[in-house]
C-alpha cells in the first residue's frame, strides 16, 4: 500500500492492502508450512526456518494489529488470551513484585493465585481505578509490573491508564493493560503511557466466535519485550496460521462491528436503567457511572461492547431471566457478533467479587429493538 496517511479503518479493512504476488488476489494465501529450504550456504534468505516461532500468515496478523494499537515495537499472537497474558507475568523474574487489578478475567486471576507463585511472584490485588491505593501497592524498586484490566470485566470499573502509566513508571515498573473489551477502536493504551497492550483476541477483535487467540502489542523494543518473545518461541505459543487468517478476517470488520455494537450497548445501557426490574447498570457510557469522565477522556467513539445489570429480586431472579432468553445466547466469552448473557458468579464461583444478582451481556450486531424486546421478557419471566 502507498505511504499515503489512510486511516486505522481502511487499512484494517484492507490488511494493510497487501496484495498476493502469485495470483494477485486481494486476500492474501494461508502460509501452513513448518520448515523451509536452505540456501546453499545454509543461510534462509526467505526470512523463516521453523513453523514453532514463526510463520507469514501469523506476521501479516500481528502487522494488522501494531497498526490499529500504534504499536511501536509490534505485536506478538498467541494461542489463545491465557497464554499472550502468561507470557508478560513468566518474562519478570522470581522474586518480582506485582500490582494486579482485583477485578479482572477470572481465569487469569486464578493463575496469578495459583501458579504465579510457584514461579516466585508476589502478587497483590488492588482497585487500579483507585489511584491511592495503587500508588499505596506500589513498591519502587521492587515492583516490576502494574497490571491493569480497563473497563474491567465484569463490573466494568474504569482504570486511568495515564495516571497508572506515570505511578509504575516512577516505580520503576512497566504498566501492562488487558485492553480487551475496549479495542483499539475505543482505546489505545500505548498512546496513554502504557509499555504492553493485551487483547484476548477471540473476543471483539475476532467477533465471530470461531478462533482461540491471544495478542500483545509493545510500545518499546526494549529487554522486556524481547524477553517476552523468548517465552512464546521457547514454548511454541505462536498463533496458528489457520486461525491467524480467520483473526486478519475479523479485524477487517473490526471499526465497523465496534461501532454497531457500542452504539446499541449505550441504547439498552440507556433502556435498561428504567427498568422496574433492573436494579443497577454497570456501563461506563452512563453518566452515573464512577468511571464515565475518565473513560470519556481516554476511550473513543463510544464506551464498548459489554455492560452488566443487577436484576431486582437478587440471584435467583438473575439465574432465571437467564434462562428465558430466546434471541440472547446462554454462553460464555464475549465479542462476537452474537450477543450472550451469562450469570458470572456461578461461573467464576467461591471468592468471585461478582454479586450474585448480575448478569453479564456481550451485545451483537443483531437489531437493537429486538435485544431490548428479549432481555425485556426474560426479566419479567424472571419475575413470574
Amino acid at each position: 500500500m502507498s505511504s499515503k496517511n489512510w486511516s486505522p479503518r481502511s487499512l484494517a479493512a484492507q490488511a494493510m492492502g497487501k496484495i498476493d504476488p502469485t495470483t494477485k488476489g486481494v486476500v492474501p494465501p494461508i502460509h501452513i508450512s513448518t520448515t523451509y529450504i536452505r540456501d546453499e550456504d545454509n543461510g534462509y534468505s526467505g526470512g523463516f526456518v521453523y513453523g514453532r516461532p514463526d510463520n507469514e500468515t501469523t506476521r501479516e496478523a500481528e502487522s494488522v494489529l501494531a497498526m490499529l494499537e500504534q504499536a511501536k515495537a509490534g505485536a506478538l499472537l498467541f494461542g489463545s488470551g491465557m497464554a499472550a497474558a502468561t507470557a508478560v507475568f513468566q518474562a519478570l523474574s522470581p522474586g518480582d513484585h506485582v500490582v494486579a487489578s482485583k477485578v479482572m478475567y477470572w481465569a487469569l486471576r486464578s493463575w496469578l493465585l495459583t501458579e504465579a507463585t510457584r514461579w516466585g511472584l508476589v502478587i497483590d490485588f488492588v482497585e487500579t481505578d483507585d489511584l491511592a491505593a495503587l500508588a499505596a501497592a506500589v513498591k519502587p524498586g521492587k515492583t516490576k509490573l502494574v497490571w491493569a484490566e480497563t473497563p474491567s470485566n465484569p463490573l466494568w470499573t474504569i482504570t486511568d491508564i495515564a495516571a497508572a502509566a506515570e505511578i509504575a513508571h516512577k516505580a520503576g515498573a512497566k504498566l501492562a493493560v488487558d485492553s480487551t473489551c475496549a479495542s483499539p477502536v475505543h482505546t489505545r493504551p500505548l498512546q496513554l503511557g502504557a509499555d504492553i497492550v493485551m487483547h484476548a483476541a477471540t473476543k471483539v477483535l475476532n467477533g465471530h466466535s470461531d478462533v482461540v487467540a491471544g495478542a500483545l502489542c509493545a510500545r518499546e523494543d526494549d529487554e522486556f519485550w524481547n524477553r517476552i518473545k523468548t517465552v512464546r518461541k521457547g514454548q511454541g505459543g505462536i498463533l496458528g496460521p489457520f486461525e491467524a487468517y480467520l483473526l486478519m478476517r475479523g479485524m477487517r470488520t473490526l471499526h465497523v462491528r465496534q461501532e454497531r455494537q457500542s452504539a446499541s450497548a449505550m441504547t439498552l445501557a440507556q433502556k435498561l436503567s428504567a427498568h422496574p426490574l433492573v436494579a443497577r447498570v454497570l456501563y461506563p457510557g452512563l453518566p452515573q457511572h464512577p468511571g464515565h469522565d475518565i473513560a470519556a477522556r481516554q476511550m473513543e467513539g463510544g464506551f464498548g461492547y459489554m455492560l452488566s445489570v443487577q436484576v431486582v429480586g437478587g440471584e435467583a431472579a438473575a439465574v432465571k431471566a437467564a434462562a428465558h432468553v430466546e434471541l440472547y445466547k446462554r454462553a460464555t466469552s464475549l465479542g462476537g457478533v452474537e450477543s450472550l448473557i451469562e450469570h458470572r458468579a456461578s461461573i467464576e464461583g467461591a471468592g468471585s467479587p461478582c454479586p450474585p444478582d448480575l448478569l453479564r451481556l456481550s451485545t451483537g450486531i443483531e437489531d437493537i429493538e429486538d435485544l431490548y424486546a428479549d432481555l425485556d421478557q426474560a426479566l419479567k419471566a424472571g419475575h413470574a
